[in-house]
């Protein structure tokens, strides 16, 4: 039986990205791969993102973040998932601002309105070796790879925000076929730790910034309907490539984040909003094959 059996969860979604957050501060438990499989297989609480907060480990947070895809693997960053769990520790008479330790570094949270979150993602990593890529390339703005070239795309932007992202920008996001080439890129040899999938479209000046359309592929949990760190990643791989300034709308398929790349410490923010579906408490039946 897991430890997880009859444990409260809270199921919500950040413009469409599915998240289930779990705080286990206190419980004495943690979460296994094999569990977070299970939870995504149950009716009803099929999730892209399982964030898991845990005792803080660094003086000033509030809590250590473990992120789980669908898949059970392990993610550095999620900006939805981070602005559900900012929903769930600012809620009612809670704070305005919260302070999350994950893998990939600190993350900072504030509110922006009842259900509305700005996230402080941190600073782009651009190195080869820091997003990681194979090997050494000349640029990171400009890297070709004959996969996504014999499949009609150029080359890709490399960025690193909590996890490898390649955003490869085209005349129309909506032509490309995204379920076929997102796994055979996501596992292409150029991405020791795999790489979230981004297909963007510039579309041009915006009120407060550009408007950007995004489709992603996302490392472990496949097609979203909305990847924050994706729209953030996307953000600085248009404004390095002159496609963009540093601010955009980025448009997904469940909504609009607003991203910003600030110039004063390179960070950058993004803005949603977020949604809470219902809570609950797990089915120990549900963890019977979690063996799995």
């Amino acid at each position: 039986m897991s430890a997880l059996a009859d444990l409260e969860f809270i199921k919500m979604n950040g413009i469409g990205n599915e998240i289930i957050v779990l705080d286990l501060r206190g419980a004495g438990v943690a979460v296994r791969p094999e569990d977070a499989r299970a939870i995504a297989r149950a009716p009803g609480l099929a999730y892209d993102q399982l964030m898991v907060l845990s005792e803080p480990r660094t003086a000033s947070t509030d809590a250590f973040m473990t992120i789980f895809n669908n898949d059970g693997s392990l993610s550095g960053a999620c900006g939805n998932g981070t602005r559900c769990v900012a929903w769930a520790l600012m809620r009612g008479a809670g704070p305005d601002h919260v302070r999350l330790e994950t893998s990939a570094g600190l993350l900072e949270a504030s509110r922006a309105g009842d259900m509305r979150f700005t996230v402080d993602m941190g600073a782009p990593r651009l190195g080869w070796s820091e997003i990681p890529l194979a090997h050494a390339v000349a640029d990171t703005s400009a890297v070709a790879l004959p996969a996504a070239q014999a499949a009609g795309l150029g080359v890709f932007c490399a960025v690193n925000m909590g996890n490898p992202h390649a955003v490869f920008f085209v005349p129309d996001a909506a032509a490309v076929d995204l379920p076929a080439i997102g796994p055979v890129l996501e596992h292409d040899s150029m991405f020791p730790q795999r790489a979230n999938i981004s297909i963007a479209q510039a579309l041009g000046p915006s009120l407060g910034g550009d408007r950007i359309l995004l489709r992603v592929w996302e490392r472990g949990a496949g097609i979203t309907r909305a990847c924050g760190s994706a729209a953030c990643a996307t953000l600085v791989a248009g404004a390095r490539t002159g496609r963009t300034g540093r601010a955009a709308h980025v448009e997904l398929p469940g909504g609009v984040l607003f991203i910003e790349w600030r110039e004063s410490d390179s960070h950058v923010l993004m803005t949603g909003d977020v949604e809470h579906e219902f809570s609950g408490r797990f089915d120990p039946a549900i963890f019977s094959g979690a063996a799995d």
